[in-house]
């Protein structure tokens, strides 16, 4: 099977949904009836085998991805679910930056106090999850806008799972079944924003905290489930002005993709178009103490998927 990408894009007429075979752009509106990458997922099975066919043997011109306008993969997007807390070695970074944990402790006893409590919960627990707004996500290399007012947006590289079929009430072992495909997402995060200190009784506030227009930089493509051998198996890196800051591998999930989709359909349905982003690993800002600035440069990377490439400017 001739792999194959899914995405948006535009050459000045408008968005369109295009197969991306290479480092070419074949418009799927010139051989099927779908309009949209979401009418694609609201068809899936269908559609796929479409895809298969025209990328083993184009009927379609192509147009180069350097010719186009890259956007965010899926239009119009689904709703977005989020794993917080999700990667062993990010927690214990957090725990330790933030001083989570048990008063007067020393930063190497935080540190084994979450590795402790994060095991614990991976053995017995259940995940933690958020839901975000789809009016945050802008395209891979579309610019960041950091809101004036808050100097601490940080970030936090996650890979996006992007379901295929309406899901509810899903086993374990079945949830992988649901998902169309994979995805690269940042997902922005205004740390002074998340605790509600005038309402502690809340915790915390995710809405405030990571919706701004333009804080969850997805894509650049949809990269169907069948070219991905192991979710779990998968390199992941941030490099911000050429520098690596984060560098780890999805293996240190405390929740898989299969056990996020199960939990999260116990609750909800999760419909096609719909992404589950699965949690950061080490290396956020809070870590390096160091945050996003104006006329910084992040390059986001998943074996696989793709990169990203996004400069940040300032908002008002």
């Amino acid at each position: 099977m001739t792999r194959f990408a899914l995405g948006t894009f535009d050459a000045g007429n408008g968005p369109y949904p295009g197969l991306v075979v290479g480092e070419n752009i074949h418009d799927i509106t010139a051989f099927t009836a779908y309009d949209s990458t979401a009418a694609v997922l609201q068809d899936w099975s269908r559609a796929f085998a479409l895809l298969v066919a025209e990328a083993e043997n184009p009927s379609t011109p192509a147009v180069s991805a350097s010719d186009v306008r890259t956007l965010p993969p899926v239009t119009r997007a689904g709703q977005i679910y989020g794993a917080g807390a999700n990667y062993r070695e990010h927690v214990i970074q957090m725990s330790v930056a933030h001083k989570l944990g048990t008063e007067g402790l020393s930063e190497s006893e935080l540190a084994a106090e979450a590795a402790r409590d994060i095991d614990e919960r991976k053995a017995n627990g259940e995940p933690y999850v958020w839901t975000g707004v789809a009016s945050a996500i802008s395209g891979a290399y579309d610019d960041v806008v950091l809101p004036a007012g808050w100097d601490d947006h940080d970030w936090e590289l996650e890979l996006g799972v992007v379901i295929g079929r309406r899901a509810r009430h899903v086993p374990v072992d079945e949830a992988l079944d649901y998902v169309a495909g994979y995805t690269i997402c940042n997902d922005l995060t205004t740390r002074s924003l998340v605790p509600r200190k005038d309402i502690a009784m809340m915790g915390t506030d995710w809405m405030r905290a990571k919706n701004f227009p333009t804080f969850y930089p997805t894509g650049p493509w949809l990269v169907p489930a069948q070219f991905v051998t192991d979710p779990l198996d998968l390199g992941i890196r941030l490099r911000l002005n050429g520098k690596t800051m984060q560098d780890s591998n999805t293996g240190d999930m405390v929740f898989g993709p299969a056990e996020l989709i199960a939990y999260i359909s116990r609750f909800v349905s999760l419909e096609p178009g719909d992404m589950v982003i699965t949690g950061s690993p080490p290396g956020n800002g809070s870590h390096w103490g160091r945050f996003l600035r104006a006329g910084d440069v992040m390059e986001c990377e998943i074996d696989g998927l793709g990169l990203q490439r996004t400069e940040c400017v300032a908002g008002e």
